[in-house]
């Protein structure tokens, strides 16, 4: 069974309640949880509580806390992904695991040779959010991370310093929306770290590149808490405008190799050699 996000004012005398709608629905309806079950939990405060379902009503379920202690399923340090958009189903799964592999953050970017329409691209943000919630459900993160709004490499480069984004809430009946909390709204694992500044800008290009990936990484590991953006273009690779930028802005491009991989090949191989190279 999959960890659900909840807040810790569900917490009282070693019972959470869990009556919000979406988790609920899930545990309840999706999963048809029995009363005696087992179920995992972890809080705003990355706490995981193992428990056990002791009441199911029409609208709430409710758990006794068999145990707790604070959830290690995240990284020792902060990974973020900067992606020009592909179409729906690579997209997703993009999405999917690189939530999976430990990053706090996604940046969609608008290149030369992307291929969705920026309108697309923001009215499927949404969506990626909603994949990103469950896969760190399914995979029992500490934290939910943030699919961020749409940048140009332009904008990525002046946010690179200071990212100041909108206070995200996250309200478990509907999908994220960028805006105040409200009474009904919950914190549940959602990464707030909004304003980031990068220790380190990685580039993955296919056919020029200063370093191939592994020689640079060992040559420059990552330290604890270091800050990473790592950025990957689209299907057409980057253009020779967009490659002068990274010289311009001294950005590092590195090779996953000689093989010319699919995008979002690059994405699952790019993040999971460099989480492999820091563990």
């Amino acid at each position: 069974m999959p960890h659900f996000f909840i807040s810790s004012n569900n917490l009282s005398n070693n019972i959470v309640t869990i009556a919000d709608k979406e988790n609920y629905n899930h545990i309840a309806k999706s999963l048809r949880a029995k009363i005696g079950e087992n179920i995992l939990l972890i809080d705003e405060h990355q706490i995981q509580y193992e428990g056990e379902i002791e009441k199911i009503t029409s609208n709430s379920v409710e758990v006794k806390i068999i145990k707790s202690h604070k959830s290690t399923r995240n990284l020792d340090f902060e990974l973020y992904l900067a992606q020009v958009p592909l179409r729906s189903d690579a997209q997703s799964l993009i999405v999917e695991k690189a939530t999976e592999l430990g990053v706090l953050g996604i940046y969609p970017i608008f290149t030369d040779n992307c291929v969705l329409k920026k309108s697309v691209i923001e009215q499927k943000i949404p969506k990626w959010q909603k994949i990103m919630i469950e896969a760190s459900k399914q995979c029992e993160r500490a934290s939910i991370p943030i699919c961020f709004k749409l940048h140009t490499m332009q904008e990525l480069a002046q946010t690179s310093h200071l990212c100041h984004c909108e206070t995200l809430s996250v309200d478990l009946d509907s999908e994220f929306k960028p805006k105040q909390s409200q009474p009904h709204m919950q914190k549940t694992g959602l990464c707030n770290n909004l304003n980031v500044q990068f220790d380190r800008i990685l580039a993955f290009t296919e056919r020029s590149a200063d370093f191939k990936m592994k020689t640079y990484l060992r040559e420059n590991p990552i330290s604890k808490n270091e800050k990473i953006l790592v950025i990957i273009g689209p299907e057409g690779g980057f253009s020779s405008k967009e490659f002068d930028f990274f010289a311009e802005k001294n950005i590092t491009t590195l090779s996953l190799g000689d093989l010319i991989l699919k995008a979002e090949t690059a994405v699952i191989t790019a993040i999971g050699n460099i989480v492999y190279e820091y563990e």
